[in-house]
């Protein structure tokens, strides 16, 4: 058993630290960092009503480090009316994106900037139909995107998954780049082609896309997927602007698979023959 001079100390040690921690509390209370977040709202429910931009609080000590922390907060302490969307929270499955401080990117990947004296200005993304608030009608773009025929094809009547399709490492690499788009939206929406042509131009993701299975070396459809591109809008609104490179929150290059679809489709660039035979 402990003697009595050993549980005084160990309960003074107790005591110390728990004071140590309400000091804590009591300083970062006092020194609370209150950030402003200038959020775009629209209610489809009150058609008349104009969108209009609404300011809300929230203390930096107390929120993640992320403007999606930031949203939640608001969402669940603030003002629960407020509509994004959010899933994975980590950058994978594009559903959070939206114009922040005028650039387009992922709310769960962007650091919120700690300037209290500036506000954070937060819109869905540009130039699409608005469902509400900061959520964009994707419809539009998931219909290109079908348009494509994001799958592989063989000519082979083979049924699904009775053979594995094999490829070397040399032609695997060439899908590097492409297949980690998560079709967030952000290249096509910050495209001003897209922006005045999105009925007929697909726009930099799809784009990506489709060269995606264009160069695939177990893929056997170049030709139907070439001639689909042959208009005068479907690629060629492409003026190599770069504002899909730029602002690509995965660091990708949509700008170059446009321009290699380009190369494919006048002939100066070829597929070329697989490095082994997928079957």
């Amino acid at each position: 058993m402990l003697g009595g001079l050993q549980l005084q100390r160990y309960a003074r040690c107790g005591l110390s630290a728990a004071n140590s921690v309400r000091s804590i509390h009591a300083t970062s209370a006092l020194s609370s960092r209150m950030k402003k977040f200038t959020i775009y709202r629209w209610n489809p429910d009150e058609p008349k009503k104009k969108p209009w931009m609404q300011t809300y609080e929230v203390d930096l000590n107390a929120c993640g480090p992320m403007v999606l922390d930031a949203l939640i907060k608001i969402k669940n302490e603030v003002d629960s009316t407020l509509t994004f969307r959010r899933s994975c929270r980590e950058g994978i499955c594009g559903s959070c994106a939206m114009n922040i401080a005028g650039c387009n990117t992922l709310a769960c990947i962007c650091k919120i900037d700690t300037n209290t004296k500036k506000s954070l200005k937060i819109y869905p993304l540009p130039h699409m139909y608005v469902v509400k608030d900061l959520v964009p009608d994707m419809t539009n773009f998931y219909n290109q995107y079908k348009l494509i025929q994001p799958w592989l094809q063989r000519r082979e009547n083979i049924k699904v998954g009775e053979k594995q399709f094999l490829q070397t490492i040399n032609d695997r690499e060439k899908l590097d780049g492409l297949y980690e788009c998560i079709l967030c939206a952000c290249c096509s929406t910050s495209c001003p082609s897209y922006w005045w042509n999105g009925d007929r131009y697909l726009g930099p993701a799809v784009l990506m896309q489709a060269y995606r299975w264009m160069i695939d070396s177990r893929d056997e459809a170049i030709e139907q997927r070439l001639s689909q591109m042959k208009d005068l809008y479907s690629v060629y609104r492409c003026h190599t602007i770069m504002n899909c490179t730029k602002t690509c929150p995965k660091g990708l290059n949509p700008g170059k698979a446009i321009a290699d679809i380009k190369g494919l489709l006048s002939g100066i660039r070829k597929k070329g023959e697989p490095g082994m035979a997928a079957l």
